[in-house]
């Protein structure tokens, strides 16, 4: 997919405009929110009838692929954005036929997979951990063997929140592991297992103007391969901050980026930082900027997209985000009917963000809250004793 067939004219659209957003999860939710403040209209795509982002904006209920619905979508939107990358990438390339898609298709194309993705960041001029194509068993015996175990065999395409991949421990998992995962249909590549000290993210935003921001980098805390916390500002130093934050700008110009990229990344104990992935969107870890920072990632997004002037993305606050899943909803909603006593002792600020998703079921992502606190210590105390994330 050639660069020159990927660009449209840049265009400025002020608040009255509408924004079509294929995909009507919490992400869009949020968007739509966000941008309905600054006068902005919304209409989603979603094959999920009251979709979360349905329930604040107007909704098409209809697959992601249906070209139709797509059409639709452009007939009444004044520019096009999506809220996850897993979008049918042929149909962004035919909405730009008819519609203005700032983002492009060939940002999609690239993120929807992961080799393609690495060999992107790598033309970027930023490291990301050693991998390998894998396209036998026997490839993936010789990957293993220079590698060492453990090391982490992934789908190339599809996959989230720890799905799609295998953590190869021994090499008697080799052939399990493979005949597994290729039962997805598409490539495989494995990754050297890094033996990170910390996780980290920075969401970055760019304009078509060329304009480049980035918020403070996040420390993320996974449990079951599903993000539990971000806390702000990351306990690393103020080098590493300044260092995480200038790769994820030199992604997001190395790739053209238009709107947000949420870049992941791996700190070791040696001090050095790997890319891990990219997702070009508002992204879970970067849900804390909604009061934490001057301008939240949903607000700065439909900015990047409208071409505007890119907001501050200065931090007013240190803050916790931690994730509501299903098994979370009752106590958090039951914590929310009475006075909090826990929060009121230390002078944290919790503000629950809902998703209006029907059922709340294990695992699944339901909400978030951000805890404003004065240190981020207190806000890990009050997330501690509410037992909430005990359940």
């Amino acid at each position: 997919m050639s660069c020159e067939a990927d660009k449209q004219q840049p265009k400025t659209l002020l608040p009255g405009s509408t924004i079509g957003i294929l995909g009507g999860g919490q992400l869009g939710r949020m968007m739509a929110n966000a941008g309905s403040a600054m006068g902005y209209r919304f209409v989603a795509l979603d094959p999920s009838p009251d979709a979360p982002a349905g329930q604040v904006a107007e909704q098409i209920v209809a697959a992601y692929d249906n070209r139709e619905a797509a059409r639709e979508l452009a007939k009444r939107s004044d520019v096009i954005t999506y809220e996850f990358e897993n979008v049918d990438a042929d149909v962004a390339a035919m909405l730009m036929a008819e519609s203005y898609v700032p983002q492009g298709s060939k940002l999609l194309y690239t993120t929807q997979h992961r080799l393609r993705e690495k060999r992107a960041i790598e033309a970027a001029g930023v490291r990301v951990a050693p991998y390998s194509e894998i396209r036998s068993v026997d490839e993936l015996r010789e990957a293993v063997s220079r590698f060492g175990t453990p090391c982490v065999l992934k789908t190339a395409m599809g996959g989230y929140d720890g799905k799609g991949q295998w953590v190869i421990r021994s090499e008697s998992e080799i052939e399990e592991a493979y005949e597994t995962l290729s039962l997805a249909g598409v490539q495989l590549v494995l990754e050297q297992f890094i033996r990170f000290d910390k996780e980290l993210s920075v969401i970055a935003a760019r304009n078509p103007q060329g304009e480049i921001k980035a918020f403070p980098v996040a420390e993320n805390i996974h449990v079951d391969n599903i993000l539990h916390v971000s806390i702000v500002p990351a306990r690393v130093s103020v080098d590493v901050q300044r260092e995480a934050e200038r790769l994820a700008m030199r992604i997001a110009e190395g790739l053209g980026v238009i709107g947000l990229i949420a870049v992941e990344l791996f700190y070791t104990a040696d001090g050095e930082l790997f890319v891990n992935e990219l997702a070009p969107r508002p992204h879970n870890s970067g849900h804390y900027t909604m009061e934490a920072c001057r301008t939240s990632q949903f607000e700065q997004h439909v900015r990047a997209v409208c071409n505007l002037p890119l907001g501050d993305t200065a931090l007013m606050s240190p803050v916790v985000m931690v994730n509501v899943l299903g098994e979370h909803v009752e106590p958090l909603l039951e914590r929310m009917s009475r006075q909090d006593e826990a929060a009121e002792r230390l002078k944290v600020s919790p503000k629950a963000h809902l998703y209006g998703k029907k059922e709340a079921v294990v695992k699944r992502k339901m909400g978030h809250v951000n805890v404003l606190a004065p240190d981020t210590d207190a806000a890990l105390d009050w997330i501690e004793e509410t037992t909430i994330w005990k359940v």
